[in-house]
């Protein structure tokens, strides 16, 4: 599963999803979960956050109007809340945005049931090539993007794609047998303060130190309480934005050694009614560099040749061959130096100007790079709100004011989905391979 990776393709220079053209035909799309993240609604109504007209449900409405996507569906669990949620999306999409109309999402299940399952039924309603987008609790990715991969669908998991190692080596099998595009949803790898920031890195020398924080404030906990420290922590909720942007660093430079993991307990489980969770937790990696003389160019056909074996011994049922490639790779780090990382994620944040604090620090051999993302030198105050920091970067909820259309397209909230509905056309049309 890697998330910003190129395709194979028969355009040599094309490397990444950013490389895309408009796709001959429109895909359909799927969405699994009705949460926060897809349609803006949680427990209580509208979400108390920056998302509260969803972010999903939303950018796949304007896809379709734009032509990118044809059919939609969506999927949850409890369809008693289902007219509810209906109401709630044209309320603030429908009756918002210019030529965005909820009511063409068709729903599982039906309206008086509850069924746990019910993404059995819509994904036995879509087609080979079309789309899955999941954004449902951590403890069901499994086997919802297991079922969608076995149908021939196109899959996008939010993160984290699974918890183990042995769930993710599943998952990823399966989307090599059924050949299909799996991703992971990691928009921060569109952020064009990130893009950047990771390109400078690659500048200054080896690894030395990372060290990143990113926040929720309590009340959040509320809208979480189905799965909050039940399905999922807060780790794996949060820090898998950072870590993964440190991933993408250091591919191919610098590879994690140990893990530590540290936590501080007390205000969650007592707003969670008991049920037993962390409140901060903060992951301590020990990072080893490559060594110094390991041939650039060596590495990459190592690479190249330990994906050719993987995706061989898939097909002849071995892992011989990728275990030794592997450990070739593995060679190159052996006598090279030391880095570390702290990641940090908490939910009983305070309320803030910003929703999320996120920022990080990056320390590498010959220079070092500073981000705040919550704060791009862009705030505002009203008599209703309060004062806050906005990041239209991320997303764009306010609709252009001419024409009243939603006009987030170049958010980078946007354009992670957008990426993945013209790769999955692009496979489909035989243009590119997964």
């Amino acid at each position: 599963l890697f998330p910003a990776r190129g395709l194979e393709s028969k355009d040599p220079h094309a490397t990444d999803a950013r490389s895309f053209v408009m796709p001959s035909s429109p895909v359909n799309v799927c969405m699994f979960g009705t949460g926060e993240y897809t349609t803006g609604f949680t427990g209580k109504g509208a979400a108390n956050s920056d998302k509260s007209t969803g972010v999903v449900a939303l950018v796949l409405l304007d896809l379709r109007r734009r032509g990118l996507v044809a059919r939609l569906g969506m999927v949850g669990t409890n369809g008693k809340k289902l007219p509810t949620i209906r109401a709630h999306m044209q309320c603030v999409l429908g009756d918002v945005y210019a030529g965005i109309d909820p009511g063409c999402i068709e729903t599982w299940p039906s309206d008086d049931v509850i069924d746990p399952k019910a993404y059995e039924r819509a994904v036995a309603a879509f087609n080979p090539g079309d789309c899955a987008i999941i954004f449902t609790p951590d403890d069901t990715h499994v086997s919802i993007a297991s079922a969608c991969l076995e149908r021939g669908m196109h899959v996008m998991i939010t993160k984290p794609p699974a918890k183990t190692l042995e769930e993710h080596n599943h998952i990823a099998n399966a989307a090599l047998k059924a050949n299909r595009l799996c991703v992971v949803e990691v928009h921060k790898r569109f952020d064009p303060i990130y893009v950047d920031a990771r390109d400078r890195i690659s500048s200054l020398g080896d690894f030395s130190f990372f060290t990143s924080y990113m926040s929720q404030p309590k009340h959040q906990l509320e809208t979480f309480k189905a799965w909050a420290g039940r399905s999922s922590d807060i780790s794996y909720y949060l820090n898998a934005h950072h870590i993964d942007f440190h991933e993408w660093c250091m591919q191919g430079r610098a590879r994690p050694e140990r893990v530590t993991a540290l936590a501080s307990n007390g205000v969650a489980d007592t707003l969670l009614d008991g049920v037993s969770t962390e409140d901060t937790i903060t992951l301590a990696v020990v990072w080893r560099n490559r060594r110094v003389g390991a041939s650039d160019t060596k590495i990459a056909q190592r690479l190249d040749e330990s994906e050719r074996k993987r995706r061989r011994d898939q097909e002849e049922g071995t892992a011989v061959g990728a275990k030794h490639a592997a450990k070739q790779w593995g060679a190159s780090f052996a006598g090279g130096t030391l880095g570390h990382a702290t990641y940090t994620s908490s939910w009983i944040a305070p309320k803030a100007d910003v929703h999320s604090q996120q920022r990080w620090f990056y320390m590498g051999t010959s220079g070092e790079v500073n981000v705040d993302q919550a704060h791009r030198g862009y705030n505002m105050a009203t008599d209703s709100s309060g004062f806050a920091s906005v990041n239209p970067l991320f997303w764009k909820p306010t609709r252009d004011a001419t024409t009243g259309e939603f006009s987030g397209q170049r958010c980078y909230g946007y354009i992670s989905f957008e990426s993945f509905v013209q790769a999955a056309a692009a496979c489909n049309a035989g243009e590119r391979a997964p």
